[in-house]
C-alpha cells in the first residue's frame, strides 16, 4: 500500500520522525494516538482511567482496519502499545512497510524523565518500568518489523537517511 509505518516504545521518536520524514518524502503523516484522541474526544491518560487499557487496545486494532480501507502512500506513527496484539502486527504488514525504531531503556528514560502524562509510565520508578516493559515488548517490535532502526546516540537527519535507504 506504500505507506511507512513507524512502531517503537515511547520516547523512541515515532512522531518526530514521521513529522520529519513526511516534509521529505512528500507525504501526509497519520499518528495513530492523536487520532483516537481526537475520535474519543479525550486524551489516551483520560481514556485509560475512564475504560482501561483494554479499550484503548481495541480502538488501536480498529483504528487499524480502518486504515487498511482508506490509507495509500502515507507516513503511520503508532502508539507504543500497539504492536502488542498479534493481529495488530499483521494488520502493520498489511498496511505497508514497518520500521521499528529501536532506543535503548537510557536513551528513553532520558528523553521521558519528565513526562508526567504517558499513563504506563506513573509510578514510583519509571526507569525500572521502562526497562521491563522494553524486554516485554521486544520481541513484538521486531515480529512486526520490516526494518530495524537503531536510533541511540544518532540525530534525526541520520535516522531519517537509513529509513530513506529502505522505503520502497
Amino acid at each position: 500500500m506504500g505507506n511507512v509505518i513507524l512502531i517503537g516504545f515511547m520516547g523512541s521518536g515515532k512522531t518526530t520522525v514521521g513529522l520529519k520524514l513526511s516534509y521529505r518524502l512528500r507525504r501526509p503523516v497519520i499518528d495513530t494516538d492523536k487520532e483516537i484522541e481526537r475520535e474519543e474526544k479525550r486524551s489516551i491518560s483520560d481514556i485509560f482511567a475512564a475504560d482501561g487499557e483494554q479499550y484503548f487496545r481495541d480502538r488501536e486494532t480498529a483504528f487499524l482496519r480502518k486504515l487498511l480501507k482508506s490509507t495509500n502512500n502515507q507516513i503511520i506513527s503508532v502508539g507504543g502499545g500497539l504492536p502488542l496484539r498479534e493481529e495488530n502486527r499483521q494488520l502493520l504488514h498489511e498496511l505497508g512497510q514497518v520500521f521499528y525504531l529501536c532506543a535503548s531503556a537510557e536513551t528513553i528514560y532520558g528523553r521521558l524523565k519528565n513526562d508526567t502524562v504517558r499513563p504506563l509510565l506513573q509510578g514510583t520508578d519509571p526507569q525500572t518500568k521502562i526497562k521491563t516493559l522494553l524486554i516485554e515488548r521486544d520481541s513484538c517490535y521486531r515480529d512486526a518489523a520490516d526494518v530495524v532502526i537503531v536510533v541511540d546516540n544518532k540525530d534525526f537527519e541520520q535516522i531519517l537517511r537509513e529509513i530513506e535507504q529502505h522505503v520502497n
